[in-house]
């Protein structure tokens, strides 16, 4: 890494950055992406994606994933790997810590977007990978004719239920307080209820994993005031997402109380040239097809931004 100006770095490389870098380097704006884990983001690891527009069968996540990155290539979006580690400003130019080394550039996207939200009991990180899992499209076939535990209640949960359905024997569904997914997933889940494929347990506190000398998990919970244990193959956690943004800590940049992004109507941060979209950002509807949008709003805000300097 050199230590030029670059045009416009983008945090993540998402749908949200993915598309953004479409429209960016389509303007002859040169655009480096940084992604530290998985291009394509959470969409990317989604098995089935059917309500994106265009695709009336669907489409794997994974594919949809890998299209968007050749698109936004073929324009000339330069994608990395890399660990964006600081965020800080000097003068008018942005300056990224990636990989320990210093980047600047004049814009910044943010589109880190979120990660699993973890439980945070006993024995979750000590089997993490080792029958404790949060995405069910990489790990669900380890479990064909196997016993599954899910915990969780909402739209995630119960899709991805949905989903291990077609590997799993049978399927405990832990559910803190009541069900809160859509009425569409609810139905598509009863069949499933209805054939005893699935048991749907309301009013669950799940508060400690163990393992037998068999390699049986057992998950402690609480139902009720009342312990009760589950024995199972693999637990698969789904209880919501917690935005990437810890690396913006000291940064200046204003996030909400979860620790979201805040943003103006152009998407653009408290900090002039940096800006954020997708599943990071306060006020999305952590959907694909919205986080597309916003990529394209974002692009177009940071050219008019580009343009502005020129002017100076």
């Amino acid at each position: 890494m050199n230590n030029d100006i670059k045009d416009t770095v983008m945090i993540g490389a998402g749908p949200a950055a993915l598309t953004a870098a479409v429209y960016t380097t389509r303007e002859d704006i040169d655009t480096t992406l940084y992604e530290k884990l998985t291009i394509g983001g959470l969409a990317a690891i989604t098995d089935k994606v059917d309500n994106y527009p265009g695709f009336p069968d669907g489409i794997e996540g994974l594919t949809l994933a890998d299209q968007l990155q050749k698109q936004a290539e073929r324009f000339g979006a330069k994608i990395e790997f890399g660990d964006v580690t600081v965020l800080t400003t000097d003068g008018d130019v942005k300056v990224l810590t990636v990989d320990g080394q210093p980047v600047r550039a004049r814009t910044v996207l943010i589109a880190t977007g979120s990660d699993y939200k973890k439980l945070g009991i006993p024995g979750e990180a000590e089997y993490y990978g080792r029958g404790v899992h949060y995405c069910a499209t990489c790990d669900g076939a380890f479990y064909r004719d196997k016993r599954l535990v899910v915990v969780g209640g909402g739209n995630s949960a119960l899709q991805e239920t949905i989903f291990l359905t077609r590997f799993a024997s049978h399927i405990d569904l832990l559910v803190r307080s009541t069900i809160k997914a859509s009425e569409v997933l609810e139905h598509d889940l009863q069949p499933y209820i209805d054939s005893g494929k699935v048991t749907v347990h309301l009013g669950v506190t799940t508060d400690e994993i163990t393992a037998q000398a068999d390699q049986t998990m057992v998950v402690k919970a609480t139902q009720d005031t009342k312990p009760v244990t589950f024995e199972t193959d693999g637990i698969f956690v789904f209880i919501g997402l917690i935005p990437n943004t810890q690396f913006l800590a000291g940064s200046g940049i204003e996030l909400d109380q979860v620790g979201l992004v805040n943003t103006n109507e152009h998407l653009e941060t408290n900090l002039p040239g940096v800006f954020a979209a997708g599943d990071v950002r306060h006020g999305a509807t952590m959907q694909i097809a919205s986080a597309v949008g916003e990529g394209a709003t974002a692009a177009l805000a940071i050219r008019e931004y580009l343009d502005e300097l020129k002017r100076q």
